[in-house]
């Protein structure tokens, strides 16, 4: 909706119709119009049919925009493959299926902008997010290979790296898996982060200034953060050894908060202490 109110024709897709309810009344209330387009990311006839639905109606794409994803709590160990996959399909294949089905029109027309939003996860591994982590940083390699890639045909790509957003998202992803009970201090660790960035979280308005500008600035760039936690996870100087070593605090959840400080700038000591 912010979009549309800059004056771009935004189409706006979910897996339902039934589900552009609430998108339609917000639209009506912010007094633009936001077009509903069925797909879902983790079907590719799905994302070939609604890129081609959108083509048909509006002419062409100037700038897709892949924010779909879910989260995923679980260590490495207890993580199922199953999981791994699940999460994969949407938050990496649905940034491809989208690029695949976008990329041969604006490479004819010489011109378009691929927004790939990630997360400042894809920078720093969040404990115990093994799934959510893993295809982050996946997204994030993908993104920076395809600029490369499509530089030469005056296709702009961008990497949207939001740290903690109020969204949806945070109130579906609050399971805890812990089937060998050694991974108390690690979910921890995970809750700790984000219930700190929940005093004070980003708000999606910044995500979509954030894409305006990427895709509107005569100065671009590839990587842009925005959100709680994003510029000092970007700026940290620590290195991967302080990040292992950090791990090792197990039981002194005190010490933990206090490096993670230390390292990255953060409090996530909770605010009741």
């Amino acid at each position: 909706m912010d979009l549309a109110a800059k004056g771009w024709t935004v189409y706006g897709t979910m897996r339902s119709l039934d589900k552009g309810e609430k998108l339609a009344a917000m639209a009506a209330d912010a007094g633009v119009t936001v077009h509903p387009v069925v797909c879902d990311v983790a079907d590719t006839a799905s994302v070939n049919a609604a890129i081609a639905e959108v083509l048909d109606d509006a002419g062409q794409i100037d700038v897709l925009v892949n924010n779909a994803g879910i989260g995923g709590n679980a260590t490495v160990e207890e993580c199922s493959i199953e999981t791994y996959d699940e999460v994969m399909n949407v938050n990496l294949n649905g940034i491809v299926r989208g690029v695949q089905a976008v990329t041969p029109h604006m490479r004819e027309r010489g011109s378009g902008a691929i927004v790939n939003v990630t997360s400042m996860i894809g920078r720093f591994s969040a404990i115990a997010q093994a799934p959510y982590v893993a295809s982050k940083w996946a997204a994030e390699g993908v993104s920076q290979l395809l600029a490369h890639e499509l530089a030469p045909f005056g296709i702009r790509v961008v990497i949207v790296e939001p740290g903690v957003i109020k969204t949806a998202i945070m109130a579906k992803n609050q399971d805890a898996p812990n089937a060998s009970g050694a991974y108390g201090d690690h979910y921890m660790r995970l809750f700790d982060f984000y219930a700190a960035g929940l005093q004070n979280p980003g708000h999606p308005s910044e995500v979509s200034s954030v894409i305006h500008e990427a895709v509107t600035t005569d100065n671009p760039k590839l990587r842009w953060v925005c959100g709680w936690g994003a510029d000092e996870l970007a700026a940290s100087g620590a290195s991967d050894e302080d990040f292992v070593e950090m791990g090792s605090a197990i039981g002194d959840p005190d010490a933990y908060r206090a490096m993670f400080q230390d390292l990255y700038g953060l409090n996530i000591t909770p605010a009741a202490q």
